[in-house]
């Protein structure tokens, strides 16, 4: 008896083990966070802050023209408000963004929007710079100089606080809502309808003929700049027929063949979803119609051409200030970088292999 005891203990000691690995136990952390206001309240006294100030996040200089993320502790936020007149209530305006291996959360604080659960005005933003040694600086502008990891953190604050910035009031009631202690959610106490900070669906194409790739580019990018076809989905669409439409819409052509590849948050110009898909063209059927309303330009590139322009270094270089302006691809940041690559390093091993 004794020994089959032993081995149900063993067995259930290995199932909680294979179970509860670091991943599982970070998030069912975070999620008890987002469910438990005072839990969250707790692991904001050992917890590290983000600052930023209107969306914009603050950011150091540093070596190599990077950009370091500044964290802040409890008690040095506490310090900072202190100094500017301001009690530590203002940071439950603070938002839940993650936490490390070891459960030390990580929050996001505007200091310069206002709440309507707070009494207290925006700080102002240059003697904030000054105290914090650093600037705040608008995230399109750095994202390229940052890590991985940061850039993925400021993209998560940035999207939650722009959306409890623009949700403070019942779509049914018109009265405030309230923020739950983590920003996961917010409610209406009058009548407790729930609000879900949301993103929007985008789906992010590269069309193919097979030997060539179509890429496009839009009158704001920088010169010289082209991507994958991408566009909103429709309310009702499936991710299959905004891909279709959105081409057809944008370069009059007729797709099949649809896979899909990746997805990635992108907080630009808002928080966006986007679905990344390959997508070949109709045989016979490669005449491209550009919708100007859309787009400035719109052509297949062959093989060589996206490698080379792959190789190349300096997105933000001084000969896109030039006339003539050799190709060039989105950042290895962005999605559309890496469906392009993907493509890329498929034709060469299918070339290899002929």
């Amino acid at each position: 008896m004794s020994l089959y005891c032993g081995a149900v203990c063993r067995r259930k000691s290995f199932w909680c083990c294979r179970l509860l690995s670091t991943y599982v136990t970070k998030t069912r952390y975070l999620f008890e966070l987002k469910e438990d206001d005072e839990a969250c309240r707790k692991a904001q006294q050992t917890g590290v802050f983000y600052l930023f100030h209107d969306l914009a996040p603050l950011l150091r200089q540093a070596s190599g023209h990077r950009y370091l993320v500044p964290r802040l502790s409890r008690a040095e936020l506490e310090g900072l408000l202190g100094k500017f007149r301001q009690d530590s209530q203002r940071i439950e305006d603070s938002v839940l963004i993650g936490c490390s291996n070891q459960h030390e959360a990580w929050f996001a604080l505007d200091l310069g929007l206002k709440s309507t659960s707070s009494i207290h005005a925006p700080l102002p933003k240059s003697e904030m710079e000054a105290e914090l040694r650093g600037s705040f600086i608008a995230l399109r502008q750095a994202v390229f100089q940052l890590n991985l990891m940061d850039s993925s953190l400021l993209f998560t604050a940035q999207a939650l606080l722009r959306w409890h910035d623009s949700h403070q009031f019942c779509s049914r009631s018109g009265q405030p809502t309230k923020k739950n202690m983590a920003g996961s959610k917010r409610v209406c106490p009058s009548n407790k309808i729930i609000y879900y900070p949301q993103m929007a669906p985008v789906v992010i194409t590269l069309v193919t003929d097979g030997a060539r790739c179509l890429l496009a580019r839009q009158s704001s990018f920088p010169k010289g700049l082209y991507s994958a076809l991408a566009g909103f989905c429709d309310i009702g669409e499936s991710v299959e027929e905004a891909v279709q439409r959105e081409v057809a819409e944008e370069v009059g052509l007729e797709v099949e063949n649809l896979r899909y590849s990746a997805s990635q948050h992108w907080p630009f110009p808002n928080s966006s979803l986007m679905i990344a898909c390959h997508a070949t063209v109709k045989p016979g059927q490669t005449e491209i119609q550009v919708n100007r309303r859309e787009l400035e330009a719109a052509a297949w590139f062959s093989l060589d051409e996206v490698a080379t322009a792959l190789k190349r270094k300096g997105f933000f270089s001084q000969q896109q200030q030039s006339d003539t302006v050799p190709l060039m691809l989105p950042p290895k940041l962005a999605i559309a970088h890496h469906m392009i690559k993907s493509w890329v390093e498929t034709q060469t091993c299918s070339s290899l292999a002929a």
